[in-house]
């Protein structure tokens, strides 16, 4: 009898998170979910109940909680004994300003929750990705890594060291069959994202779900190129959004 496979998703109470958790279920996948808000996670879990008949594994932890991080990673390996799948959606925006003007505690807020957790979940969760067949993890950049911009300075440095940090974990471990993705979705309706733009009328934006597909395709055996950033917007899932939009006009 075929396994199902077992994904662990970060942020999964809502926005991108969300989406992913709930498309990966519906492939038929284990969900593993981690977020803050416990009763947004009892949400999700209902959602998947409602589909799939069986329940979501919820952990609502906070991932600066890096003993907490340790202990997951042991729970896993106590009822799993392999992890097939990671999707780190989890981020923190924190305050847009400038960077001489951030205090010490929303620096370090941001470098914890961005950075030091990526680096904590990859310790963590190594030893379970590579007890799987083919795993495959997916982690989120940002355009502003790459196109720095006022006010953006701390964000757009966490992610760009995200960025270096799992194009250099993906070499590590390229021979244990791990393919490890950097994904940029681009501006999503997210609430992250009505924090950073108020004004902007989000219903002319892919909504979370849109990224169903693509992250299904980056998690499946088939995506074998390791330690690469797809953009969103450069794929075949933007466009048929994109085509969608206009049929529905």
């Amino acid at each position: 009898m075929k396994q199902e496979k077992v994904v662990l998703i970060t942020g999964a109470s809502r926005g991108i998170g969300k989406a992913a958790a709930l498309a990966c279920a519906r492939a038929g996948m284990q969900v593993v979910a981690t977020g803050r808000a416990q009763k947004a996670l009892e949400t999700l879990d209902d959602e998947i109940r409602s589909f799939q008949g069986l329940p979501a594994t919820i952990v609502p932890m906070d991932l600066t909680d890096y003993d907490a991080i340790d202990r997951l990673g042991g729970a896993l390996f106590q009822r799993f004994g392999r992890l097939d799948g990671l999707i780190h959606a989890a981020a923190h925006l924190g305050e847009l300003t400038p960077v001489a003007h951030a205090t010490p505690r929303m620096g370090e807020h941001m470098i914890a929750t961005n950075l030091t957790a990526s680096w904590r979940l990859i310790r963590s969760m190594e030893p379970l990705l590579i007890q799987a067949h083919r795993a495959r993890v997916i982690f989120f950049t940002s355009g502003v890594a790459h196109h720095p911009r006022a006010h953006w300075g701390l964000y757009a440095a966490t992610k760009a060291g995200v960025e270096t940090m799992a194009k250099c974990w993906a070499d590590e471990i390229a021979f244990k069959h791990v393919v490890v993705s950097i994904l940029n979705p681009g501006p999503v309706a997210t609430l992250m994202r009505k924090n950073a733009f108020p004004g902007e009328d989000q219903s002319t934006l892919p909504r979370p779900e849109h990224l169903s597909s693509m992250i299904l395709e980056l998690m499946s055996e088939a995506h074998t190129q390791t330690g690469t950033i797809v953009h969103f917007r450069e794929t075949a899932h933007f466009r048929a959004w994109q085509d969608g939009q206009a049929n529905s006009g």
